[in-house]
């Protein structure tokens, strides 16, 4: 019988699964969405612009986390 430590049996080795980072971004958007807002009261041109662009960078992200799920996918 082998053991678990045996090295050359490598079936048996349970490996550590890699952390996926990219389904980690949105802890990042969620702090920084309401920052955005409080931070820059005094030039809300400057305020509105950049919530925009990190708002349409949150969802762009889902789309590309979420597109291998889109139907058109699976038909062609």
């Amino acid at each position: 019988m082998s053991s678990t430590a045996d090295p050359t049996n490598q079936a048996a080795v349970a490996r550590k699964p890699k952390t996926p980072f990219k389904f980690l971004i949105p802890l990042i958007y969620a702090p920084v969405l309401p920052l955005i807002r409080l931070s820059l009261r005094r030039n809300p041109v400057l305020r509105d612009r950049l919530f925009t662009a990190v708002l349409a960078g949150a969802f762009i992200h889902g789309g590309y986390l979420v597109y291998p799920f889109s139907p058109l996918t699976i038909m062609v």
